[in-house]
């Protein structure tokens, strides 16, 4: 394995994606212990939360792990802006009997910053992963100083060069396929967004770093491409959606295992910030793409009652459905097992790259 990965003693460079609001810190632990990376999604955490979330974590694993961060630029919020959002979405307030008056604003979810280093200090994880860039050259250096690898996604050859230079030790080349937000950031453009084997191949050319595939690894032959294609690692998400230890809800689960998930878009409908998911209606209605949805993370909270109300009438028409592409290679089964079976197929891939 490469040099990266030789540090963390894992049995294959596999490392699962950190999915805010579909898992907790058992799926990383589970993940952890068949031999991969576990990932801890941290970007909705409060200080509190996170505290308690890494104690659970190592009460159940003394294994490497990653927790993940996003370290995006708040945004200043834009009254005009919000009024034209609320006003899209008065209609399904009074659809579903809310108030349309007391549509609710906040920021949803913070980036990285001193609370959070905080508490990260005292477990001093093996790897700390970053969404949308990397933070502040201080609080890197603090992160650093741990001894913690930095992790990065990168959705350019652009972005790579970028992480490569300010700090990171490896690259996440996030492809087109993957679901979840978008890690883009030197670029709105959507048009500069390549698929997983498109971009692989340019990013290891051009970077010193090793390359981390994601995006449409639901399967063993995935995986095995990867490698041949230059990977030093697979990252996988979508695959661990609907594994025991994933608190994916139930209908996120039916939507996954459903015809409808073959169809999945970019939206900013959800977030503000362009985000794969399986297509749905207010995707339909409102988007997927839509000019008046505030900058991220400030659509969030006007979003929350009308997922709440049609949840509880088990509707996920305005549930945010994030999956990759590639959703049929999904199983109901262990994290343990599913990471096994991916470990197994980079081993059998090395082989047959070496002989």
């Amino acid at each position: 394995m490469d040099a990266f990965f030789d540090r963390l003693g894992l049995a294959a460079p596999i490392i699962q994606a950190p999915m805010a609001g579909a898992q907790n810190h058992r799926l990383a632990a589970a993940v952890c212990e068949a031999g991969g990376l576990g990932s801890v999604p941290a970007a909705m955490l409060s200080a509190e939360a996170l505290q308690a979330e890494l104690t659970a974590l190592r009460s159940l694993t003394q294994r490497p792990f990653n927790v993940n961060f996003f370290c995006h630029a708040t945004p200043a919020p834009d009254a005009v802006r919000e009024a034209h959002w609320h006003e899209a979405l008065a209609p399904y307030y009074a659809e579903l009997g809310l108030d349309a008056t007391a549509i609710p604003s906040g920021p949803g979810r913070v980036p990285f910053n001193d609370q959070a280093a905080d508490v990260l200090e005292a477990f001093r994880p093996a790897v700390v992963s970053f969404h949308f860039g990397l933070p502040a050259p201080e609080l890197l250096a603090r992160v650093k100083s741990w001894g913690s690898l930095v992790l990065s996604s990168a959705t350019t050859v652009e972005e790579a060069l970028w992480l490569q230079t300010h700090g990171a030790d490896a690259v996440i080349a996030q492809g087109l396929e993957a679901g979840g937000h978008r890690g883009m950031f030197l670029s709105d453009d959507l048009s500069t967004q390549m698929g997983t084997f498109a971009l692989l191949p340019q990013m290891v050319q051009a970077v010193k770093l090793p390359v981390i595939a994601a995006g449409g690894f639901a399967s063993d032959a995935g995986v095995a491409a990867a490698q041949a294609f230059g990977a030093a690692g697979v990252q996988m998400g979508t695959a661990y959606l609907c594994s025991d230890e994933a608190t994916t809800s139930a209908l996120h689960r039916a939507a996954l295992q459903s015809g409808a998930a073959r169809h999945t878009a970019l939206t900013n409908v959800f977030t503000g910030r362009p985000a794969r998911g399986i297509v749905n209606r207010l995707m339909r209605e409102l988007g997927p793409i839509s000019a008046a949805a505030p900058a991220f993370p400030l659509a969030t909270a006007a979003i929350a009652p009308l997922r709440a109300a049609a949840e509880a009438r088990q509707s996920s028409e305005f549930t945010p459905l994030w999956a990759g592409q590639n959703t049929s290679g999904l199983r109901a089964e262990p994290a343990t097992r599913i990471t096994q079976d991916a470990i197994e197929a980079w081993h059998r891939s090395a082989k047959e790259k070496a002989a």
